[in-house]
């Protein structure tokens, strides 16, 4: 396991945490398990661009500010998919 890396447990935490700050900043409505899964997810999705980038985030604290990143790229496309105003 690498040291950037945090545990299930905390990730799902951390994951519900971003999933709803991201929730709150996009004006959106989602249930708890989906704001788990944007905000894991999203990490990832924001990890992976941002590594592209040569920006790494560590720890909980990057991890979270990553979910949120990412989660909300993730409802802005699924907005985008559904048609409706991003």
């Amino acid at each position: 396991m690498e040291d950037n890396q945090i545990g299930w447990l905390a990730a799902i935490i951390v994951g519900a945490i971003a999933g709803w700050i991201a929730e709150k900043i996009m004006k959106s409505d989602q249930g708890l398990l989906l704001n788990i899964i944007l905000g894991i997810v999203g990490a990832m999705i924001a990890n992976g661009l941002f590594s592209i980038l040569g920006i790494s985030f560590g720890g909980v604290i990057g991890y979270l500010v990553a979910g949120v990143i990412g989660a909300c790229i993730l409802i802005a496309l699924g907005r985008m998919v559904r048609g409706r105003k991003a």
